[in-house]
């Protein structure tokens, strides 16, 4: 009698998930941007350590689109097992459903935080052939040009396009938005002269600010970042409202990841942060190292937020 129960309850139970047995195939890192920009080099950074970890290989998947929101929603919408990870930004997690009428998912409640990796300001980068050095130049010579000049953002309502919103509000710079798909062909289309500006990361373009292809001006953010110690921030040029404009690069799973699952992988993520060798990395790219817990990850997005609401209200900053 007892084995005819067990045969009945034992599949109503469902699958159990041991952390100890886990990994035991391979894991997927949604990456919802193109190749090439800071959140896939870190996710593929990530993804590299962890397959040597784990003895699994963990691959990464770029399922770019609508500023993020096509691999997101793969990831919330998939078994909560830890196979299917999310690799992503500030930009698509939490900025751009709060720009949207209709949001199209919780950046909190649909999804498990596991950590934030790093953390940077942006890099406003302009073309060489723009004769200014500083940003009040360019301030001056892109109000001369009112409405001339073009600006390239890596998608409709992400940081980059938000940081240029709100420059341009605090300038009196009328210019034209262009948004490309990811961080690596909008930064390519100010080195090619399609646009002539663009709130970028430091890591990615600076190389090309000191190669003579791109011109940095000023930074996002309350202090000056190590990597470019002579470069101001836009607050010390002049230009407030930025103070609070940086990226994140974090680590997220579907909602309802198990909490051993969870504080697994975030050992490990932690674990290969805070080696030599990448706090190196992160150190020259001009990010701040985070790798922080879970609890610390969703508290920031708590906080983050609440910020952005008020921001966005005040600006009255809206997409489709």
């Amino acid at each position: 009698m007892m084995r005819w129960i067990l045969a009945i309850l034992l599949p109503l139970s469902g699958p159990t998930i041991s952390a100890q047995d886990f990994p035991s195939r391979p894991i997927r890192l949604i990456v919802p941007f193109p190749p090439g920009g800071s959140t896939d080099n870190y996710a593929r950074l990530l993804a590299r350590e962890l397959t040597s970890a784990w003895n699994q290989t963990v691959v990464v998947d770029n399922r770019p689109g609508a500023t993020g929101i096509i691999g997101t929603q793969t990831v919330r919408q998939a078994t909560p097992d830890g196979y299917t990870l999310l690799f992503t930004s500030n930009t698509g997690h939490v900025l751009g459903p709060l720009l949207r009428s209709t949001p199209p998912f919780d950046s909190i409640k649909d999804f498990t935080p596991i950590s934030i990796a790093v953390r940077f300001p942006l890099y406003l980068i302009i073309h060489p052939s723009i004769p200014a050095r500083t940003l009040a130049e360019f301030i001056t010579y892109a109000k001369a040009n009112d409405g001339k000049l073009n600006y390239a953002s890596s998608g409709e309502g992400g940081y980059s396009h938000v940081a240029a919103l709100l420059f341009n509000a605090a300038t009196g710079i009328k210019a034209t938005h262009i948004p490309y798909k990811g961080a690596a062909p909008a930064q390519l289309a100010v080195v090619a002269g399609e646009a002539q500006y663009r709130f970028d990361n430091i890591g990615t373009s600076h190389p090309l600010v000191i190669a003579g292809k791109l011109r940095g001006l000023a930074i996002t953010g309350k202090s000056r970042s190590p990597a470019v110690p002579d470069v101001p921030t836009a607050a010390e040029a002049g230009v407030r409202g930025l103070e609070g404009v940086l990226t994140w690069l974090g680590m997220l799973g579907p909602a309802g990841l198990p909490d051993a699952l969870v504080n697994r992988i975030n050992t490990e993520v932690v674990r290969i942060m805070r080696s030599p060798e990448v706090v190196k990395r992160v150190a020259r790219d001009g990010y701040e190292l985070a790798a922080n817990t879970p609890a610390q990850f969703r508290a920031e997005m708590l906080q983050e937020q609440s910020v952005l609401v008020k921001v966005i209200e005040e600006q009255g900053l809206k997409i489709q």
